[in-house]
């Protein structure tokens, strides 16, 4: 296994996570694709066949050549001579052309062209997936295998570090500060390009499990950020695998794939052959990468071997979500086509639809005299609240609300009950209330977040376990096995 760990830049506050758009971080990006030129990147594979090796005189000689000599090989037009990158193997990244449009051909020498060959088979499933870096063609001589690759802006390595170097960058975040509330009036409403970056780092790995392929090699380098539009893929497959046929590994069982850190523990036992669960578990440590702006799970040396998710404790979605990816039973881990059902990722307005329909639930079997909700969801009363919740409302909203209903202030029903009755008449809340708790959806979804962080997922997490197949809540879970059985 590789020696070389991945070191990323120290997190900033939760005010860039959830405000910053990189409109002008991304300016700063001086590398392309696919890997750091200036950074350390960390070694992309660490198999036997693939760890970084040295160059001979006659290696070095035709990598010289490439990189200073105007080429032209087939449709591929190296004449730029503009390295932008290099890799494992000696691979090196240059800025070319296929045909008419602009490429980064990534050259493997010979000698590692199984690997060029896997990559390029592995592209060649993808096809136009928008969310994989598109592969235009290949070329060989007697020197390299070259593969013509979408030419995008940067890896998602890269953008944070070049935020991580800014002038104007939040104060750093330190052991003892934690992220806040996501939606806290005070900290602002989540970054939309921060989520649609995540979003789509989970929208290619679906991809890929979707064609059967397992990446193996999922880290914030090998996720590549385009500009126009903005966006991410995902990149780095030579050491990808395809399953035929529905199998649910690979069949053998190696230790070597990946990069240090970001490696499913099962991959360190003998637990059978590679399986998509391992990308998940990968996917967690992205997930959190992006949150924390920059944050390793197992700190910044990566020696420690349990996660550390203090930094996001008082996210509740999002550890949530994270620990749900990272749970050492690879069965038991979301598949990436769930993940995106997860309350991390919902809109303002499907939170609050949710919590209206959890009371409609409570309503409905309060009348057909089940309890079984009920005391379930009594039982998360201290998590959420403490004391009276409806004290911890405003005044001026418990006034408002009064005209709809009476409440017991200590009980998660009302409290939920209250929530509803604010969705549904949110547009006869007088003007000095509405400037409270803000405009439906964002505003009165940013209030009740903040006054009571964890009672979403509380709610959310006693519906699954009681409700999930019920039919007016079940759109809501497609997370974990439901509908499902297994997991690649």
């Amino acid at each position: 296994m590789s020696s070389k760990s991945f070191h990323p830049q120290p997190g900033v506050t939760s005010e860039f996570i959830f405000k910053e758009d990189f409109s002008s971080v991304i300016k700063k990006v001086k590398v392309n694709i696919p890997f750091p030129s200036k950074t350390k990147k960390p070694e992309e594979h660490s198999s036997s066949d693939t760890r970084r090796t040295s160059k001979t005189p006659h290696d070095q000689f035709n990598f010289n050549l490439v990189i200073d000599g105007r080429r032209s090989i087939g449709k591929i037009d190296l004449s730029s001579g503009k390295k932008i990158g290099e890799g494992s193997n000696g691979t090196i990244v240059v800025e070319g052309r296929h045909e008419d449009r602009p490429a980064a051909v990534k050259c493997v020498g010979q000698v590692h062209r199984h690997v060029a060959d896997n990559e390029i088979n592995i592209l060649k499933k993808t096809g136009p997936y928008k969310n994989i870096v598109r592969f235009y063609g290949e070329e060989r001589d007697r020197d390299f295998v070259y593969l013509a690759l979408e030419l995008c802006t940067c890896s998602l390595y890269d953008l944070f570090q070049a935020y991580s170097n800014s002038s104007n960058k939040p104060r750093p975040l330190t052991k003892n500060k934690k992220i806040n509330n996501p939606r806290s009036p005070d900290v602002g409403h989540r970054s939309t390009s921060l989520l649609k970056l995540m979003r789509d780092v989970v929208f290619g790995l679906e991809q890929l499990h979707g064609l059967e392929i397992i990446h193996l090699d999922l880290n914030p380098t090998n996720i590549l950020i385009t500009q126009n539009p903005f966006g991410a893929k995902l990149s780095g497959m030579g050491t990808s695998i395809y399953l035929p046929d529905g199998q649910s590994s690979s069949g053998y069982h190696a230790t070597s794939c990946g990069t240090k850190g970001w490696q499913a523990p099962e991959l360190f036992h003998d637990e059978g052959g590679q399986t998509q669960a391992m990308d998940l578990f990968s996917l967690g440590c992205v997930l959190f990468f992006c949150i924390t702006c920059g944050r390793h799970l197992f700190g910044e040396s990566n020696a420690s071997t349990n996660p550390d998710l203090f930094l996001v404790e008082d996210m509740p979605e999002a550890h949530d979500l994270i620990s749900r990816l990272l749970r050492k039973d690879p069965k038991s881990r979301p598949r990436a086509s769930e993940v995106l059902h997860h309350p991390f990722f919902w809109s303002s307005k499907r939170r609050l639809t949710f919590l209206h329909d959890v009371s409609e639930k409570i309503k409905s079997e309060d009348e057909k005299g089940n309890s079984d909700f009920m005391k379930n969801l009594e039982v998360t009363v201290q998590p959420i609240f403490k004391g009276r919740w409806d004290k911890i409302i405003d005044p001026k909203i418990m006034v408002h609300l009064r005209r709809f209903a009476t409440y017991d202030g200590r009980r998660v029903k009302s409290l939920l009950r209250a929530v509803r009755n604010k969705v549904n008449h949110h547009q006869e809340a007088p003007e000095e209330v509405e400037k409270i708790h803000g405009r439906f959806p964002d505003g009165l979804d940013a209030y009740f977040a903040k006054k009571f962080p964890r009672l979403l997922i509380e709610s959310y997490t006693v519906a699954y376990e009681v409700c999930k197949n019920d039919p007016h809540l079940e759109e809501y879970f497609l997370f974990g096995e439901l509908k499902r059985c297994g997991i690649k």
